[in-house]
């Protein structure tokens, strides 16, 4: 069965200075250590140390207000707009002068999941996801914006998106195998159908999917329903459901404030478990 929890029913321990996290991903969660999953409430004039083990994969995730990043790799103001991935032994701090707060992932032994990263560790990267480029979906109103991949970051151990769930919308019922995956729900509210059993999910919630685990989402809410989701490992098979619709994806030549691009992606599906390579 799938883990479902919202933010607000965990607990939280003090770290740093003013700065408040709640484990909502760790081994106690989801007995396996592929990845651990934080939320960091960093209140005004909070500070914490960031530190990265060698094996390691870090990313965060801006969620609300703003913070300062320094380290080896300078210093960077960032919003709600941005996720970061902090390469191996990085080193470094986070401050807030007004509060934010942040999602903070991590992949140990990154190893397991990608051959060749010891030989090609990943670099440090900022990405500003509102300049991605938007698909949207041969189906139906949703849309996704890729924000982790091999081309962006340099590894295979993980992949990630935005999917952006208009009023109405819902995708096919599906599953993977040769990942697991989390979804973290940064707006809205809707439905999560595990096994076909529904879970009303809101903003805040975490559905923690293991392998083979059967899901989909529907968007019954007059507002939209936005969440980021996450695979480790990045590549995996996508199963779908008794013929369910293969979602497909196509671009629409802007970002998601309909400017122009940060790069073109082509036409694709969800179907290969290669990441196409323009992805």
């Amino acid at each position: 069965m799938p883990i479902i929890l919202n933010q607000d029913a965990v607990a939280a321990k003090s770290v740093g200075a003013n700065v408040q996290v709640k484990i909502l991903i760790d081994e106690t969660t989801t007995s396996n250590d592929n990845v651990r999953l934080s939320h960091w409430d960093v209140g005004p004039k909070g500070s914490v140390d960031v530190a990265v083990e060698r094996d390691d994969i870090v990313w965060l995730q801006v969620l609300g207000g703003g913070i300062t990043l320094s380290g080896s790799q300078g210093t960077h103001a960032l919003s709600n707009i941005h996720l970061v991935f902090l390469p191996s032994g990085f080193k470094g701090a986070i401050e807030s002068d007004a509060g934010a707060q942040v999602l903070y992932a991590r992949v140990p032994d990154a190893t397991r999941f990608d051959p060749d990263f010891a030989k090609h560790r990943p670099e440090y990267r900022v990405i500003d996801w509102t300049v991605e480029p938007v698909l949207d979906s041969e189906h139906d109103a949703r849309k996704r914006i890729y924000m982790v991949t091999p081309k962006m970051f340099g590894t295979k151990a993980i992949s990630g998106e935005m999917i952006i769930y208009p009023p109405g919308t819902e995708a096919s019922n599906h599953f993977h195998e040769g990942a697991e995956h989390f979804q973290y729900l940064t707006k809205g509210a809707g439905i999560c159908f595990s096994n076909e059993e529904p879970h009303k999910i809101r903003e805040g919630d975490m559905i923690y999917n293991y392998e083979r685990e059967r899901h989909y989402f529907r968007n019954d809410s007059d507002d939209d329903m936005v969440f980021v989701e996450f695979f480790v490992p990045g590549e995996y098979d996508t199963i779908w459901v008794d013929d369910a619709p293969v979602c497909g994806w196509v671009p629409t030549g802007k970002n998601i404030n309909g400017g122009e691009p940060s790069r073109f992606i082509a036409a694709h599906s969800s179907k290969p478990k290669e990441t196409p390579v323009d992805v």
